[in-house]
């Protein structure tokens, strides 16, 4: 029988320290990375960004990484794919604003000029209290061939807007809201006089009739249409 050599020293290296085999990294989050929820949202944040200056087609993962100053590998352990990614914004960021949007309408309560009225508010709001919100509006969710209009009507489809149309309809039956108006231009009327001129203030720095104008003049001329057309106040 061949005698067992017990001695651990044999197993070490010059030095005196035992050397430990190298095992392989466990699956999870890589190193040196941010606290979870805040590096999410700071993600999310990132890509919106870029999805409102470039556009979704245009806006690979990597850009997203590189702009919020992680590896592809930390972005990819969030968001495993674009479409992904896509469905997180449209669950946590965009979706609330349109439930928000849609209770604000119910048939029996409130004065229909005043939800109106507070709807171009909550418009105005939005779009200066989120940067990215009217470029993001305009280019992925206004136009008919928009990739994040397409999704957010695959998935949730048009519930709220829906029931908003024919919220002010009821209303126009009972006499409360004026006849002429279209119920289903409503909502474009409302982004017309408020998110398209926000967008504008940009190219405004060299007008010397605009350029005072900010987005408390935009709300309230918007409101100003809305409430009282172009006639005098009664």
């Amino acid at each position: 029988m061949v005698a067992r050599n017990t001695d651990k020293s044999a197993l070490r290296p010059p030095g005196g320290r035992s050397r430990r085999p190298i095992e392989p990294r466990r699956p999870g989050r890589p190193s040196g990375a941010a606290s979870g929820p805040e590096q999410r949202n700071r993600l999310l944040d990132t890509a919106l960004v870029l999805f409102a200056k470039h556009g979704i087609v245009d806006t690979p993962l990597s850009a997203i990484a590189r702009e919020a100053g992680v590896t592809p590998a930390m972005l990819h352990y969030y968001f495993k794919t674009r479409d992904q990614l896509l469905d997180v914004v449209i669950d946590e960021r965009i979706q609330p604003r349109r439930i928000a949007v849609g209770e604000m309408f119910k048939m029996d309560e409130g004065d229909p000029v005043t939800v109106i009225t507070r709807l171009a508010e909550r418009m105005m709001q939005t779009a200066t209290e989120q940067p990215w919100f009217p470029s993001l509006w305009m280019r992925e969710v206004f136009s008919d061939n928009g990739i994040l209009r397409q999704r957010i009507l695959k998935r949730y489809g048009k519930l709220h807007h829906q029931g908003a149309i024919d919220c002010i309809a009821h209303w126009q039956a009972q006499g409360r809201l004026n006849p002429d108006i279209e119920p289903a231009l409503v909502f474009i009327s409302i982004l017309g006089l408020t998110i398209m001129p926000l967008m504008a203030t940009q190219t405004w720095q060299r007008d010397p009739l605009r350029t005072p104008l900010g987005p408390a003049d935009i709300a309230r001329h918007a409101v100003a249409i809305l409430s009282y057309g172009v006639s005098p106040k009664p």
